[in-house]
């Protein structure tokens, strides 16, 4: 128990002798002003009940915790607020407490499932599968620590059309390459197929536009004619009003702003090009130094050209429509989905190399998850779960609980719940994901003895899983009410600040090498390790690197968007992985050159540093404990810098090895050792490692 918990208890049992009250609850707080004392007790809650001033109140309290416990020393009242001093020798047992307790953990008797990264086997993990992880790791980490057995998995989406495409695309374009042979990263080498089709695609659908914008079906099976010509009379009639609110405008305001716009808006006017891009444009032709100014006078520009720019939203946007239009008709989609129907029909060679290709991508997974230091305790596949929640369809009819409607669709009415209905089978018996996410889920708890099951998710599926829950629930299953959805903000990054694919999907190996070199570069820069092998010091870099980038996107509460700043995360001061790892290695230091034994704990008398020390170090296990019930990996990291902040005050405050006061000496060595392994613990809940020297 911590000293605040022993303050609360005491102050209990001295309402109920004094007041006669019970269930009084007062707040207690470490005393942060100038006044002495070391908590705070707020004493205006029993000023109603007990018809007195605050000040009386808490002079009655103070004498009566001071002769009614041997847990106080000394009291003062100011303004009602009631101060008091804890013994000497309540901190020292505090001490020895955390410290004989400090690897014991009280086992829950349940075990919780974590399911995070569950990517795709078409595309390298990404930026956003990067916290995803990490959270889901530490999630998992956390409630290991807090006492419960922890099943880690994830579910690959290792089918499905978008699979098809990088075969598709393999097949056409590879002319029998691999990543062996090119040298490639499996998943990347997959991935870069994905991109190959999507090009082809955009190629053939922009020829088949074409024609659909004359209203030219010759060369196409469509069935959407009346459609496809309804759009070409808005697209018309949209073009000509830009084309007329252009012809309207006066540009003159243009020749006030950067030279660049211009040219841009030049270039933009002749080939029919996109007026909404040009800021973005000449962001990137100017030099870095212009990048602040260019950026508000693209503004001022988007001001000027407001109206042509909302006419021009609305093109683009019923362009769009058509040309996912043409999409079916294009060859190359066609072949895409006649290669998923043979697949869910077994055909042989598209099996074998559907399991080649998306062997090179596990293989490239397995090296990203190994370098961000997350794992698995089991992985199910959606092949293997596809067809999976079928039965459950035909279960839920048989109750009432879904209908069917008159073309064989089945739906599940969640009106009544304040959602909407939703299809769980199509009218050609096909599964929709829904249905797969419903089986998923009864195969987890019919093949493990779990008592909560946590989806590691973004918030853009928060809407998906409060339908998933609702309908397990109307289908009996009352472990429904353990499920829970871990629905977090999405990550960005300070435009141009990372290498990206396509401009807009940050690759996850490409950051953590980003965040490797940028270690290496700052660390060698400060000469922190010399003395170090080669060897060591790429160790050091790597953990350093990797410690950056974890603490800043775990420090974020998991529910708020966040935005990850490179640059900001490898600081050596502030609130970052580096800081804590510099106090680490500061402890490691001074460790070192102790000599001697400091294990036993003497009766010293302590000063504010040290009683700030015990009191975090005593909170550990009650931050853990809070962490594991808001899943929130945030508190573990703002815990362990407050402990970080915290020491650096003691440490550089006190003198430790040159002291003549050998007991005061070991003291403060033995309060140093708890507080480096209490650091190293709370990181490795957050899946950072260690390092002694920086």
């Amino acid at each position: 128990m911590n000293i605040k918990n022993s303050i609360e208890e005491k102050l209990s049992e001295v309402i109920l002798n004094v007041y006669q009250l019970k269930d009084i609850n007062l707040e207690v707080q470490e005393n942060k002003t100038e006044f002495e004392g070391d908590f705070t007790i707020v004493t205006f809650p029993l000023v109603k009940q007990l018809k007195k001033n605050p000040e009386s109140i808490g002079v009655e309290l103070g004498e009566a915790l001071t002769e009614q416990t041997d847990l106080f020393e000394s009291f003062n009242v100011v303004k009602g607020f009631l101060n008091v001093k804890v013994n000497n020798q309540f901190f020292v047992d505090n001490f020895r407490s955390v410290n004989r307790d400090f690897d014991t953990v009280e086992k829950k008797n349940s075990t919780v499932m974590v399911e995070y990264s569950s990517p795709n086997t078409n595309k390298p993990l990404h930026l956003g599968h990067i916290r995803n992880n990490l959270l889901g790791f530490s999630v998992a980490q956390i409630l290991k620590e807090a006492g419960y057995d922890v099943i880690k998995t994830q579910i690959i989406n290792d089918r499905g059309i978008h699979i098809c495409k990088s075969m598709l695309a393999w097949e056409k374009f590879g002319n029998g390459e691999t990543p062996e042979t090119t040298h490639t990263k499996g998943d990347k080498f997959v991935g870069n197929y994905y991109v190959e089709f999507d090009k082809e695609l955009k190629r053939q659908v922009n020829t088949i536009y074409k024609d659909f914008r004359k209203n030219s079906f010759d060369t196409f099976d469509t069935n959407k004619k009346v459609e496809v010509a309804n759009l070409n009379d808005k697209i018309d009639t949209l073009e000509a009003n830009k084309k007329e609110l252009l012809n309207s405008l006066d540009y003159s305001e243009v020749s006030n702003l950067h030279p660049q716009f211009e040219i841009h808006l030049k270039d933009a006017l002749e080939n029919d090009l996109l007026l909404s891009k040009i800021p973005g444009l000449v962001v990137k032709s100017v030099k870095e130094e212009e990048t602040e100014l260019i950026k508000k006078q693209g503004n001022t520009f988007l001001a000027i050209f407001r109206d042509v720019l909302e006419a021009e939203g609305k093109l683009e946007a019923e362009k769009s429509n058509l040309k996912e239009i043409c999409k079916p008709s294009s060859e190359v989609m066609k072949e895409a989905q006649k290669m998923l129907v043979d697949w869910e029909d077994g055909d042989q060679t598209v099996r074998d190399l559907w399991k080649e290709m998306n062997s090179w991508v596990y293989k490239g997974f397995n090296e990203t998850y190994k370098r961000l230091g997350v794992d698995f305790d089991q992985v199910q596949y959606e092949s293997n779960t596809y067809l999976l929640g079928k039965d459950l369809i035909q279960e839920g009819l048989d109750k009432g609980v879904l209908y069917k409607k008159e073309d064989g669709s089945v739906w599940c009415d969640l009106t009544d719940e304040g959602l909407d209905q939703k299809l769980l089978l199509r009218s050609d018996g096909t599964s929709v994901y829904m249905t797969q996410d419903l089986g998923t889920a009864v195969e987890r708890f019919k093949d493990n003895d779990i008592q909560k099951l946590i989806y590691t998710v973004g918030n853009e599926q928060d809407y998906h899983f409060q339908v998933l829950f609702k309908i397990l629930k109307k289908l009996g299953y009352e472990w429904a009410d353990h499920l829970y959805h871990l629905s977090y903000g999405m990550v960005e990054l300070p435009e141009g600040k990372m290498k990206s694919r396509e401009g807009t999907v940050v690759d996850a190996d490409d950051l953590m090498q980003e965040m490797y070199e940028t270690a290496k570069s700052i660390t060698t820069e400060l000469g922190k390790l010399e003395g170090l092998s080669d060897e060591e010091k790429e160790a050091s870099y790597e953990v350093i690197g990797l410690a950056a980038l974890k603490y800043f996107m775990l420090k974020v509460d998991p529910k708020k968007k966040m935005l990850f700043n490179p640059d900001e995360s490898v600081e050596f001061s502030g609130n970052t992985g580096p800081f804590i790892l510099y106090t680490y290695a500061r402890i490691q230091s001074l460790l070192s050159k102790a000599e001697g034994d400091y294990t036993q704990i003497s009766e010293v008398a302590l000063n504010e540093y040290e009683k700030e020390l015990i009191m975090l170090l005593a909170n550990y296990k009650a931050v853990v404990a809070k962490a594991s019930e808001a899943l929130s990996p945030a508190l573990v990291a703002n815990y362990v810098y407050d402990l970080v902040k915290s020491y650096n005050s003691f440490y550089q405050s006190n003198i430790i090895l040159k002291l003549e006061d050998e007991e005061v000496k070991k003291f403060r060595l033995n309060l140093s050792d708890l507080t480096a392994k209490t650091i190293k613990k709370s990181l490795a809940l957050l899946g950072i490692g260690t390092v002694n020297r920086m």
